[in-house]
This record gives C-alpha cells, structure tokens and sequence, in this order.
C-alpha cells in the first residue's frame, strides 16, 4: 500500500469513527440525560461513555494493533506505534444545555504527529475531516481557511477567556480581541471548524487536552491554516493552542504567544 493509499484510508476510518460517535452521543441528545461530575469539575453523561465504547470496539476491530487513547476511558497501549486520540463529546457543557455547538472528535497519531483527524457535528449537520496530503474535506466539499488579511476585519474565537494562567495572557488576548471586527466565545471544537471552513480567523484555547485538538492540527493545515500551540510549536500536546488561517497567522501570534 503507497504512503497516499495509507493516508487516504486513514482519512476514511477518522470519518466513519467520528461519525460513529457523533450518531451514539446524538441519539440521547436533548434527552434529558443524567449529568455527573468528574474530579476535574467537568461534566459526564451516558453519551460521552456510550460514544467512546462504540469507537474503541469500532477500532478493536479494524485496527486491533494500535492504541487508544480517550477521554473517559484513558490510554491502551498497542504495539503498531499508532493511537487512536478520541473525544466523544467535546463541548459537553453544550450538550446538556441543548447547544448544538458540540462535536465528536477522532485523530490518528504517531508519537506526537497527527496523520489524520476528523470531527462530526451531529447537531449543526456539519462533518469535517482531514489528513496529511489529503486534503481537508468539510460535508464532501474542499474545506478552505478564509483569506482575510486584516485583523480589523477578522473574527476572532475563544472557547473561555477566564482561564488563562496569568494576566499577561489574558491582557494578550484582550488586545487581539479588540483589534479584530468580531471577538466571540463559540469556543470548544466549534472554533476550529469555523476557521478551517473560513468563517473566522482565529480560534484560541488556554487549556487544552490532546484529545481536544489533535484532530484539527490536519483539519486546519490542509485547509490552508496553521496551529500551533501558544508557544508557536506545532503540536497537539502542548496543552494550549491558537489555529489561524495563513494570512492572519504571523500577526496573531504576535500578540498572542510567547514566542
């Protein structure tokens, strides 16, 4: 199998997998579902633990020799050097208030390198996925980052701008939030479809897992973008992340990381 073939199917598997999870965790959406609190004071339901199960039997099957690693049922090892990083529900606050803004998240690594990812927004109708040479591909179509060069014209995304760890980074985005035309907080993974599909700019989180983003470093680069965490690296696992489109990306980082 060529590297393109590898890539392609991998493409393939993200989107059915987070497709997958999106299905189970819709099925009990606006359900009324109970709500528990885990000891990082965010929130659990029966659809975050059913969508995940449903992927990780789904990746049993089609790929039993890589791992897994998730947010409600942590880390299994494998043994082919590849994990699969999923998120059933990210956007969980959402999701028990009714707000459509949450989606399903999947991506495939190898050590920290995302070579595909995908994100199912069961509630909003909108499916995006993407891997390395691929393309990024939003409901079937070619997803592009918009080409706005001016930040005074651009919109900005946070997903909560309360949760910054120091002042000075809450003064950084502050001054990026009042310099763009729009500053709005439809925040979790919704930001960054909204960059990678061209209806804003820039997308912002202080606090992050990997299973929060790793699927978008693909998702926003083959739409033309760049994300990199808050240091300006290249990484899902960095704890915080910025994602831009190209014309905007120097000049946000400039105000924003420490770099």
């Amino acid at each position: 199998m060529t590297h393109a073939a590898s890539q392609e199917s991998l493409l393939q598997a993200v989107q059915e997998c987070a497709e997958l999870a999106g299905s189970v965790a819709f099925s009990h959406y606006r359900k009324n579902v109970a709500v528990e609190w885990k000891s990082d004071g965010s929130p659990v339901t029966v659809a975050d633990r059913g969508a995940e199960e449903a992927v990780r039997e789904w990746i049993r099957a089609h790929f039993p020799a890589d791992g897994v690693l998730g947010e409600e049922f942590g880390e299994q090892a494998g043994t082919s050097g590849r994990r699969w990083v999923i998120d059933p529900i990210d956007g969980t606050k959402a999701f028990v208030r009714g707000v459509p803004l949450w989606g399903s998240l999947v991506a495939v690594v190898e050590g920290e390198c995302v070579l595909a990812g995908a994100a199912c927004f069961p509630a909003a109708g909108e499916t995006i996925a993407a891997a390395t040479g691929c393309g990024s591909w939003h409901n079937g179509s070619r997803a592009r980052v918009s080409d706005v060069a001016e930040l005074g014209a651009a919109t900005v995304l946070i997903t909560d701008d309360r949760v910054f760890s120091s002042p000075a980074g809450r003064d950084r985005w502050e001054r990026l939030a009042k310099a763009a035309a729009v500053s709005r907080s439809w925040g979790d993974a919704f930001g960054y479809l909204m960059v990678a599909t061209g209806r804003a700019e820039v997308m912002v989180d202080a606090i992050v897992n990997a299973w929060d983003i790793a699927c978008f470093v693909p998702i926003i680069e083959e739409a033309g973008g760049v994300f990199t965490d808050l240091d300006g690296d290249v990484t899902a696992f960095g704890g915080h992340s910025i994602a831009t489109n190209a014309a905007l990306a120097a000049e946000s980082r400039r105000i924003l990381c420490s770099i």
